[in-house]
């Protein structure tokens, strides 16, 4: 089937970034949240972000402003249910997400498709609560979306080959490149880059080393373009660690135990950049470590 309309249910950072992309390959983008102000940061953040490209030479001149008026706003969930295909975007807890698409279901065209941006949760366990299994996939993009090339696809038990092309075809679209994960926790890439991230973390709760010296080592020696605890400041701790949760509920294998210091950190609100503090104190000109 040929996709003209996409919703996006969340307007985070995530969210946002999804909407700036789909509006810049054409698709006419309907985007909600429970926060009528959070839609309005969402549209303020992408058209800066789209101002920033065009004065970079990235997309052609008045190519920001046709974007943005594929870009529509509503706080009502159903506004949502003639969309070609949704895209979930909330907070990254299971049953955030159930919730929304309970809400959904009785407002949905018949011929939409449900997606998540889950980084972790199972498809197969969301697309089940849903009226169309069939129709159902996980839609992982990166962070930050407009400048992360790759979008992970992951299919249910139930995703039939159709849904699979159609979002494949969008992803070409969209000029990224698609991925094909199986339904097993985090998929491809948050399988390999949490542990990493988690070991980081005990690496530096064992006082092996201090957060400069770790970040440093993986940017240096690894050549990483960010260290593991800076990084897990801008994806958010409490991300991390609810993926981590997943892998470690998901798999049953004691390497996935989260490390206390990382739930130590979320329970102090200390979730990275976003509250300003993480592994390191974002409050001044120059981020300084807080361990």
């Amino acid at each position: 089937m040929e996709i003209k309309t996409v919703g996006i249910v969340g307007a985070g950072q995530m969210g946002s970034g999804i909407a700036h992309v789909f509006a810049m390959a054409g698709f006419d983008v309907q985007m909600t949240d429970i926060s009528t102000d959070s839609l309005a940061q969402a549209i303020d953040l992408i058209a800066r972000n789209l101002e920033r490209q065009v004065s970079r030479g990235k997309i052609a001149e008045n190519a920001d402003k046709a974007a943005m008026a594929r870009i529509s706003t509503t706080d009502r969930l159903i506004d949502l249910g003639s969309c070609d295909l949704i895209i979930e975007a909330a907070t990254e807890r299971e049953t955030i997400k159930v919730a929304i698409f309970e809400d959904l279901v009785p407002h949905l065209a018949p011929h939409t498709i449900l997606t998540s941006n889950t980084s972790s949760i199972s498809i197969t366990r969301l697309a089940s609560r849903t009226d169309r299994p069939e129709k159902f996939m996980g839609f992982h993009f990166m962070n930050p979306v407009p400048v992360m090339q790759l979008v992970e696809l992951i299919r249910g038990i139930a995703t039939d080959e159709t849904t699979y092309k159609t979002l494949l075809g969008v992803v070409e679209q969209l000029g990224k490149t698609a991925a094909s994960a199986e339904d097993f926790p985090a998929f491809i890439v948050n399988r390999i880059l949490m542990p990493m991230i988690n070991e980081a973390v005990y690496t530096l709760y064992e006082g092996v080393g201090s957060v400069s010296s770790i970040d440093s080592s993986l940017k240096l020696g690894a050549n990483h373009p960010m260290g593991p605890l800076e990084l897990a400041d801008f994806i958010g701790l409490d991300t991390c660690l609810a993926i981590m949760n997943v892998l470690h509920d998901g798999l049953a294998d004691t390497k996935y135990r989260p490390c206390p210091l990382l739930t130590k950190y979320v329970e102090a609100g200390w979730l990275g950049r976003k509250t300003q503090r993480g592994f390191y104190d974002y409050r001044g000109e120059v981020p300084v470590p807080t361990r």
